[in-house]
């Protein structure tokens, strides 16, 4: 099979094509493991924090991608309830101990045997790719491959971000940044909070155009001053200067939750300036997004199809997978990028 495979970590500035095109002997599934044909596969800012040794791979070579959409072909004697020919999609969760009292509890993001699609097991760069069969999803009919493989984890994530909040209908809602996860979260709220005004923050005009387009309130730049101050915000943001710039735009009371894997050392300086009186006092909060569990993908699927959601999709070859990399270091984030890995 071909796959677009990490051999080795770097930072992108110094090595623009991390990922070669190889040949790969086909993958066969274990027992309860299905073998899916991979159709498309979603890029995510992950994907460079994995490249570059923020949250690096346990061994190389391997194959990212956790956005992946495909065709069971073939499956494991143990595999479960699907069928040969079900369409299925493949998160970031690849799988969780299911014993641990974080699992137990529904909690199995924290499992501290978590594994990831694409960084702990071979991915969606790849025309072919296992996944145990309770950690696959059906796709709604109503979305493409195309359109469904950001669902998976820019959709689910940016829902599990949401529910953090604890956000009433009727609060104000801030969003940092407006990439993937962004512009699905803000369709979600619209339907959800009809009565919620929603304030976005991006560094780019293009980026707050879009944003207006699907509805935001307010848009600025990250520096400028909110007319209100919101009840919530998501930073969905690589970088720590939008952290301190939206906890001073939180209300008293208000929770700020962090929806990032990791946050680049580039700006870590930027804390230097956190003043207790402007950014957390008042009972301020931060919370964390860490993972998705298998029940936030599923609901996340059925609640984007009844509104529905639809993501803006930007599509590429597999072979232009290093290039699709590159854009997303530099901040060409409009909507979702995904990969065609083989014919629709």
């Amino acid at each position: 099979m071909r796959a677009m495979v990490l051999n080795a970590l770097g930072l992108l500035r110094d090595h623009p094509r991390p990922l070669e095109l190889c040949d790969l002997p086909d993958p066969v599934p274990a027992r309860n493991e299905l073998l899916i044909q991979v159709s498309v596969c979603g890029v995510c800012h992950t994907e460079l924090d994995e490249i570059e040794g923020r949250t690096p791979p346990p061994h190389l070579p391997i194959v990212l991608g956790h956005q992946a959409i495909g065709q069971v072909i073939a499956m494991g004697e143990e595999a479960g309830a699907f069928r040969v020919g079900d369409r299925v999609g493949v998160a970031w969760i690849y799988s969780a101990c299911g014993t641990c009292p974080f699992c137990r509890s529904g909690r199995e993001n924290l499992c501290e045997q978590f594994r990831a699609t694409g960084r702990d097991a071979n991915g969606g760069y790849a025309e072919l790719m296992t996944v145990p069969a309770a950690f696959a999803h059906p796709i709604p009919a109503t979305y493409r491959d195309v359109e469904a493989a950001p669902l998976l984890c820019a959709g689910a994530i940016g829902y599990r971000s949401l529910r953090l909040t604890g956000i009433k209908d009727g609060q104000l809602l801030g969003l940092v940044g407006f990439g993937a996860s962004a512009h699905l979260v803000l369709q979600l709220a619209r339907h959800q909070f009809p009565r919620t005004r929603i304030f976005v923050f991006a560094r780019r005009e293009g980026e707050r155009v879009f944003a207006r387009d699907l509805g935001a309130d307010w848009t600025g730049d990250i520096h400028d001053v909110v007319p209100e101050r919101l009840d919530a915000i998501i930073d969905t943001t690589p970088a720590w200067t939008p952290v301190l710039a939206a906890l001073a735009s939180l209300a008293p009371g208000g929770r700020l939750v962090i929806n990032a894997i990791r946050k680049e050392d580039g700006d870590k300086d930027a804390l230097s300036a956190l003043d207790y009186s402007a950014h957390l006092w008042r009972e301020k909060e931060i919370k964390s997004v860490a993972n998705i569990t298998r029940l936030d993908v599923a609901e996340f699927l059925s609640l984007a199809a009844e509104v529905p959601i639809r993501p803006e999709i930007h599509e590429y070859a597999l072979v232009d997978a290093n290039r699709v990399l590159v854009e997303l270091k530099e901040k060409q984030i409009r909507g979702a990028k995904v990969l065609r890995i083989s014919a629709p």
